[in-house]
């Protein structure tokens, strides 16, 4: 069985016991069953051709569909099984990716219950991501397993050099995954894994609609013998629709996205390496301050990673990485004799030796990781011995700090026929503000109890280096403490799962107690001489539910093609931590009490399918008008759709975002498109 990083709760499973009955008609058809381990969303619509394999088939091949022994997931340091875990992960799979009416990442993270997306500008174009009423600072960003997590600001985090529709799938680990992906994973992980063809092919694809919104891209890949390669590039563009005072747009974009990677695949070794580029730039119109509504940013960045995994007994899986980003932001646009331009500039490097062994006992990981953090800066840092000349300007970096992580890791695991004990310990010392190693344990259980239930319970604990910005910066409104303490996590869950033919179901409760917080908050009652001031928190505790349900309609009710699937999910949180009425805070008391998502896939005639997706949220938290006035975030409703012709060789789509035109913020005075409509088509050669 291949193992991945960090593999999701899916496997292709091959019909080749059915070769000599009445099935054989699917003797190469491979139907990809996609569980979340504990999944309060899993997000997974059948394709036309899944669809009719899912009806035809007996309830006895069902119940071998969903066969836990053979779906592997590494949500911890060693694969374990889908029926051996108790993670929760949520999966976002290339068919559902497919089907949803989204233009990027962040829109397709809308719909997972247990994700907060904060949106500043539409289709990526700067977006705050965060899992169970976290921040956006507080969770590991990866692609294709490699962190790539941004040491300036988490802003800058969803910066992906992969068009979504390169994505073959996206993976969220909910909870404190310290063991699993070391500092900056408090609250939980998203990976980002891209496309892999098995044969070469291409096909482009182009896209428009209000706005002046134009997107367009193209891959390309080469499979020859044991070795595979693979090109893809997309553009997309917008005038904006929203205008500063003075009346110019201002909520403009354009992004570059470019992407190669490469695999090679033998009897002993499994090689693969990438590189890519992402290119934006967009007005920020009043991003982070209400008072300047002309704001603009640019950030460009690169991403180079290799990693491998032998076979056999021992498994040794070692990574190398290596990230640049630039970042220029303007708090007045195009107008540094005014107000400076801020430049940065952040290095990342790394080394991930992990490795696992599977023996009478059971699997035991073991391993170690080393990376280190850059920075140059034009106002965040120390004074650096050299100042540095900033490329295209007549400035130079004056300030810098570097900073280095080490870690080791040892995990367990016994593995019984209904019984999983997971147990790992991490070994964390960081050279920021002189921190000694210090040790951060969990345990997850997992016991079927019955033929379709499953219980779980799990402690973990976690850490968060502060950002370099959290740290320094101090400009424009903004106080920063260098001496902020590193962030900690301790958390209890336990949960229980039903799985049979055409339902699905997850309930989980869950705690998080967190020590030294950070957050940026202001005392109102200073009118305009309060300032944004990042702090640590002495605790904030929070507490939540999670529920889901899926329903798959070709199977419940066979002989209807209509009403495909319906997944439902909820998530509630409450933080027992609220400020005063005249304190403002930008972050870790603005959380998702209630968050409710539904989905439903409709097949309305031949090849017609259309997909409604519905999402509810409540915020809790407050922003402050420029007039002086607070007001509360409260909730709001939006509902989108896509239709779509889909051909063996082409798709033509139409999609409307915010169908009924509500005016809502994710942030404070900044108010998130209306009705949004764009057409697309695709073709594959």
């Amino acid at each position: 069985m291949k193992k991945k990083i960090f593999q999701t709760g899916r496997k292709a499973v091959r019909f080749r016991q059915f070769q000599n009955s009445p099935y054989a008609v699917f003797r190469s058809l491979k139907v990809e069953v996609t569980i979340g381990v504990l999944s309060v969303a899993t997000l997974t619509f059948a394709t036309p051709d899944t669809a009719s394999a899912q009806v035809t088939l007996s309830p006895q091949t069902q119940e071998k569909l969903y066969e836990l022994e053979e779906v592997e997931v590494t949500s911890s340091r060693a694969p374990l099984t889908l029926g051996q875990s108790a993670r929760l992960v949520t999966v976002l799979d290339r068919e559902a990716i497919a089907a949803t009416p989204a233009q990027s990442v962040n829109d397709l993270l809308k719909l997972a219950a247990g994700v907060d997306v904060r949106q500043r500008g539409p289709i990526g174009a700067q977006t705050d991501i965060s899992v169970r009423g976290g921040t956006n600072e507080q969770i590991t960003i990866l692609l294709n397993g490699i962190n790539i997590n941004d040491p300036q600001t988490g802003h800058n985090a969803a910066d992906f050099p992969v068009d979504i529709s390169e994505i073959e799938r996206i993976e969220v680990l909910e909870g404190p995954a310290g063991r699993v992906y070391g500092t900056s994973s408090l609250v939980g992980a998203i990976n980002i894994v891209t496309r892999k063809e098995t044969r070469t092919s291409a096909d482009v694809h182009l896209e428009a609609g209000s706005f002046g919104y134009v997107s367009g891209g193209g891959r390309a890949n080469v499979v020859s013998g044991s070795f595979n390669n693979q090109l893809s590039a997309s553009y997309t563009r917008s005038d904006g629709y929203s205008r500063n005072q003075a009346g110019s747009l201002n909520s403009d974009f354009k992004t570059l996205k470019l992407f190669y990677q490469g695999h090679y695949d033998s009897d002993d070794v499994n090689i693969s390496w990438h590189a890519g580029l992402s290119n934006k730039d967009y007005g920020s119109n009043t991003f982070y301050s209400a008072k300047f509504d002309d704001q603009f940013e640019h950030t460009l960045k690169f991403f180079t990673a290799v990693q491998a995994e032998t076979k056999g007994f021992f498994h040794f899986k070692p990574s190398i990485y290596w990230n640049r980003s630039h970042d220029r932001f303007e708090l007045i646009r195009g107008s540094e004799a005014k107000v400076p331009f801020n430049y940065h500039r952040t290095d990342v490097f790394g080394v991930n030796l992990n490795s696992y062994v599977d023996w009478a006992l059971g699997k035991t990981a073991f391993g170690a990781e080393f990376r280190n953090e850059d920075l140059i800066s034009g106002n965040l840092g120390e004074p650096l011995n050299k100042p540095l000349d900033i490329h295209g300007t007549d400035r130079q970096y004056t300030l810098g700090l570097n900073r280095s992580n080490l870690s080791f890791h040892l995990e367990h695991n016994i593995l019984l026929r209904n019984f999983t004990l997971s147990a790992g310990v991490i070994a964390v010392k960081n050279t920021w503000n002189e921190m000694p190693f210090k040790l951060y344990p969990g345990v997850d259980v997992s016991w079927q109890f019955a033929k379709n239930f499953k219980a779980y319970a799990s402690f973990n604990t976690s850490l968060r280096m502060p950002s370099f910005t959290e740290l320094y910066y101090s400009v424009g409104g903004h106080k920063a403490d260098k001496y902020l303490k590193p962030e900690e996590m301790q958390a209890y869950e336990v949960g229980v799962k039903y799985l049979s033919g055409g339902v699905r179901g997850t309930l989980s409760v869950y705690h998080h107690h967190g020590k030294n917080m950070i957050d940026w908050i202001r005392d109102t009652r200073q009118g305009d001489e309060a300032v944004w001031e990042s702090v640590n928190h002495t605790k904030v505790n929070a507490t939540g539910i999670e529920a889901s349900l899926y329903f798959d309609f070709l199977t419940l009710l066979p002989a209807q093609r209509f009403l495909q699937n319906v997944n439902v999910a909820y998530s509630y949180i409450d933080q027992d931590k609220d400020l005063e009425s005249y304190m403002q805070s930008q972050y870790a008391l603005e959380y998702l009490k209630h968050k409710l998502t539904a989905q439903g896939n409709f097949n309305l005639v031949s090849r017609l399918f259309l997909n409604l997706s519905y999402r509810y949220q409540e915020r809790k938290g407050n922003y402050q008008l420029l007039s002086g006035e607070v007001k509360p975030y409260g909730s709001y409703s939006v509902l989108d759709a896509r239709l779509s012709w889909n051909a063996d060789r082409y798709k033509l789509y139409v999609e409307a975002n915010n169908i009924f035109d509500k005016t809502y913020y994710d942030y404070g005075n900044v108010p998130q498109p209306g009705f949004w409509f764009m057409a697309g088509a695709s073709y594959k050669f």
